[in-house]
């Protein structure tokens, strides 16, 4: 068939297709705490353990009862085990210490110029070096722009944890297109298989913080599986980790012209599979059009290499008109006067599984919304109580979701790292539901607080953001002109006042905000401060109500259930 052309699957390597996962009250905190107590610590502390955080991390809720914390609606822990296993280096945890897992990938070489993808993917050429030694010196990795290393290994975990983040969504990703591109592979490219694996990394990580605190139950790692375990784990002073699914074929739900390879049974077969495992969010549909919805477009250059793969995977480019209304999805190229004279005729072509990546003036919606199947897993997820993530979809399938939701009046939805359109936020709060920011820069972020702010319309607010780390996606650089207010070491965490820290440190290296933005996840604690720095307390209250909101939202989808 067209689409199996070796030609095109070469294009696509030499291309690295490097986005198709990229992706990826105003109470002061200060006095909103509740008295803290005594925290879980560790029977001892290792020297690599990279925390450099001093203080009781707080337990216990506000005198209304409320948690207190921050959330991350949006990291990628076991990714590592995706994508075929050899895509990104380094583990978030080894059995075998730090030295096991912060290595780079062998294929890196001695030098990390065999390194194509990195190169790619984190300097925009195929050509380039690096240092690849890894522990204890970490020369040029972690850094904020270097996509395909470890950005969340569990003591950086840790340190944020301390610093007062309360919940962290482990999304479980894979995708089955940039597996079977990537040249080296340790396991298959089936995802349901891969979100298998990452859900047993995590709860092996749980124990392995266990046995470091003292025995079962006894770690500050705790995977919940619904909001009334969350609360307990919270109020214990640890962190709830939640478990999701970010992949472009759920349940193996892809299309081939048009056709889906799903069915009813097996998408509720899936349902109840991963509800063991103890995944209780997930999205429809990720990077490429699927048999349950449309996307949302990626644009400029990355778009155009996406735009090949949903060809590659489904026979069929994506298919855009100009949008009618004011809801619209990114622009998409080609598009200029002579696309947008044949685009017409050629949409004639399209009930004929006819596509050309060839486009209307913009501005673009993509003519594929939420589909009969993505409307009954949609509805499926509802009745087992899960929280739907909007982002990734289409306009048009993001606004036939919000309109099954709101016909259930269920509040279980959310927009975790900027990937819907801003125009939804008010349904999306309406509804009670949640919206966090990507990990922008500081001030970017800041930005995003304000305008989901203001999208709200008053009552109870919390916020958070969706780091996205190891998603093959940047963490947040460095704060232009500095210089004048930087971050000052060492600094109380603006959640947990009780907690101080200083520069980050990992064997022999050490990381500072100011100079190197969010190296790793370990520095998260040092970018919140900043946003302290450049805005004041306004924000550090509402992320420190973001473990309540996230939980009042789960709290009442599964009371809707």
């Amino acid at each position: 068939m067209p689409y199996k052309i070796p030609l095109v699957r070469a294009a696509l390597a030499a291309l690295t297709a490097s986005a198709l996962v990229t992706g990826l009250a105003s109470v002061s905190p200060s006095t909103a705490l509740a008295t803290p107590a005594t925290a879980p610590q560790p029977s001892s502390t290792p020297v690599d353990d990279g925390v450099n955080a001093t203080g009781t991390p707080f337990r216990g809720t506000t005198a209304d009862g409320d948690v207190r914390g921050y959330v991350d609606a949006h990291s990628h822990l076991m990714s590592w085990e995706g994508f075929g296993g050899r895509v990104l280096c380094g583990k978030a945890f080894d059995p075998a210490g730090i030295e096991a897992a912060l290595r780079d990938c062998d294929d890196h070489g001695a030098d990390g110029s065999p390194a194509w993808f990195e190169n790619f993917v984190s300097k925009g050429t195929p050509v380039g070096t690096h240092d690849t030694t890894g522990w204890p010196t970490f020369e040029d990795w972690p850094s904020q722009g270097s996509l395909t290393h470890q950005q969340a290994y569990y003591k950086w975990i840790e340190r944020s944890w301390r610093a007062g983040q309360r919940v962290l969504v482990n999304q479980l990703v894979s995708n089955r297109m940039l597996c079977e591109i990537y040249p080296l592979k340790k396991y298959p490219c089936d995802e349901m298989a891969s979100i298998r694996l990452q859900a047993q990394r995590t709860y092996e990580l749980q124990a392995l913080v266990d046995r470091e605190y003292g025995g079962p139950g006894k770690g500050w790692f705790r995977v919940v599986r619904g909001p009334a375990e969350a609360r307990r784990v919270i109020e214990d002073g640890k962190l709830a980790v939640v478990l999701g699914i970010e992949t472009s074929e759920p349940f193996g739900c892809r299309q081939v012209g048009g056709f889906p390879l799903c069915t009813r049974a097996q998408i509720d077969r899936g349902l109840d599979e991963v509800r063991k495992l103890g995944v209780s969010s997930m999205y429809l549909c990720h990077k490429f059009d699927n048999a349950l919805c449309g996307v949302r477009f990626d644009g400029d250059a990355k778009g155009v290499i996406l735009n090949l793969g949903n060809f590659v995977g489904s026979g069929r480019f994506w298919q855009a008109d100009t949008c009618t209304g004011p809801v619209r999805d990114n622009t998409i190229t080609p598009a200029n006067d002579l696309t947008a004279l044949l685009a017409g005729p050629l949409a004639h072509l399209r009930p004929l599984g006819i596509t050309l990546p060839v486009y209307p003036k913009p501005p673009h919606c993509n003519v594929n919304g939420l589909t009969d199947l993505g409307a009954y897993t949609l509805k499926a997820m509802m009745k087992r109580g899960m929280i739907v993530e909007v982002d990734h979809m289409s306009a048009k399938a993001a606004d036939r979701a919000l309109s099954i939701l709101e016909e259930a009046d269920y509040p279980g939805v959310i927009s975790g790292h900027s990937w819907t359109a801003a125009d939804y936020a008010p349904r999306i709060y309406r509804l009670g539901g949640m919206i966090t920011s990507y990990g922008h820069g500081a001030e970017a972020f800041v930005n995003e607080w304000r305008q989901a702010r203001k999208a709200h319309g008053g009552g109870f607010f919390g916020f958070g953001y969706g780091a996205d780390a190891n998603g093959l996606g940047p963490l947040p650089p460095v704060r232009a002109n500095n210089g004048g207010n930087p971050v000052r070491y060492p600094f109380t965490s603006p959640i947990d006042p009780g907690v101080t820290l200083d520069r980050q440190r990992t064997g022999e290296r050490t990381w500072d905000v100011n100079e190197e933005g969010v190296a790793n996840y370990g520095l998260i604690p040092d970018w919140i401060a900043d946003m302290r720095t450049i805005s004041g307390d306004e924000v550090i209250a509402d992320l420190g109500r973001g473990a309540e909101a996230y939980l009042r939202m789960w709290e009442r989808a599964a009371a809707s259930s």
